[in-house]
């Protein structure tokens, strides 16, 4: 059996205002050879933009792989590590009984 390529990524996101007009990037890192992708959305905010900087970069992969996406958004790291599977096992509320932000991008991602 062949080993999965091995790709780390560097994502951001922001935004002037929040909301406002926002931006993302990520940078694919994969055997010496880099990929930078950049998107923007006229209304948004932080966290949809930090989200979106990583669903956009999966989207990249060709092919399975074995992953590490480095962010310095601890709403994303927050959300992926701990916060997910509550949120799944309460289909999508929040512990106070609120529907979660950002579903339709969690749920991408």
């Amino acid at each position: 059996m062949t080993e999965k390529p091995f790709v780390e990524i560097y994502t951001d996101g922001s935004c002037s205002g929040n909301p406002g007009p926002g931006g993302y990037a990520a940078i694919l890192c994969y055997r010496g050879k880099k990929k930078i992708i950049t998107g923007s959305e006229q209304h948004t905010t932080n966290n949809r933009m930090e989200l979106t900087a990583v669903i956009e970069a999966l989207k990249c992969l060709k092919k399975p792989c074995k992953v590490i996406v480095r962010t310095d958004s601890q709403y994303v790291v927050n959300g992926v590590n701990q916060w997910l599977p509550e949120w799944i096992k309460r289909n999508w509320k929040t512990s106070s009984g609120k529907e979660v932000s950002n579903k339709d991008l969690w749920e991408k991602l």
